[in-house]
């Protein structure tokens, strides 16, 4: 039996986030560039976007680029960003082919204006889609994140616009970039590294994590289902005892 046939059709994460991670460590061990592992990392992206949306995922996130990653040399941030713009371009048919919808979170103001407006115009070619949404995390951090939603929720209490009493947790995270966005049920982090890496930390707070030593450019269908299969393994209860579940 194949992995796929392996995963319960009624028990598929909602939303997947995935830190793909390894890109550079995977060409440098062939050899090769960094640039090469970020270029053989976008088929990964292809291949578990196809696999997510033939088992039914809803959302799929991926974290493409932290607001961290703006201190990397130059020539690779410049290459990445040339690489996104390519990349935006050339998806957008087949992402309106297979009737998936693409999203954006970050402080996408600081990208380059060639990123930003290929990026928007993408968006906005992809919003009648009704299937798998696919969310693009570049310039993300989570304390940049909730440091201006913190910073927004006191402007709106200034200036009326919302008591102090109001403050909950449903109210912090509709200032979030991800308001309209379901948690994720299950995080995936790629190339054998144990850490979130300031990522989705409000969004994750009862999420399931799974670790693997592939590096992303090695992630492909097979990975994403092993890591559903063990999901799907696991007994979630947030705070409950398994007598409640």
């Amino acid at each position: 039996m194949s992995k796929k046939d392996q995963i319960q059709k009624n028990n598929v994460p909602v939303h997947i986030a995935i830190i793909m991670d390894g890109n550079g460590r995977w060409a440098k061990a062939r050899g090769e560039e960094r640039f090469v592992g970020h270029q053989e990392g976008v088929n990964s992206v292809r291949a578990v976007v196809e696999a997510s949306a033939e088992i039914g995922v809803k959302y799929l996130t991926f974290y493409a680029f932290s607001t961290e990653n703006w201190s990397r040399p130059k020539a690779e941030v410049d290459a990445l960003m040339g690489l996104l713009v390519k990349t935006i371009k050339a998806e957008v048919p087949d992402l309106n082919k297979n009737n998936i919808r693409l999203l954006g979170i970050g402080n996408l103001k600081a990208l380059p204006i060639d990123v930003q407006e290929e990026f928007e115009e993408a968006i906005q070619e992809t919003a009648h889609n009704t299937g798998l949404t696919v969310v693009i995390a570049l310039s993300y951090s989570s304390r940049w994140e909730l440091k201006n939603a913190i910073h927004n929720i006191i402007k709106d209490v200034k200036q009326g616009q919302v008591k102090e009493s109001d403050i909950s947790d449903e109210l912090i995270s509709s200032y979030l970039t991800t308001k309209n966005i379901p948690d994720p049920e299950l995080l995936i982090r790629t190339s054998g590294e144990y850490r979130i890496s300031n990522f989705l930390l409000w969004q994750i707070a009862y999420s399931e994590l799974f670790f693997t030593d592939k590096f992303w450019p090695e992630f492909r269908k097979e990975e994403l289902y092993e890591a559903i299969i063990d999901y799907q393994k696991r007994e979630r209860r947030f705070g409950k005892t398994s007598e409640q579940v």
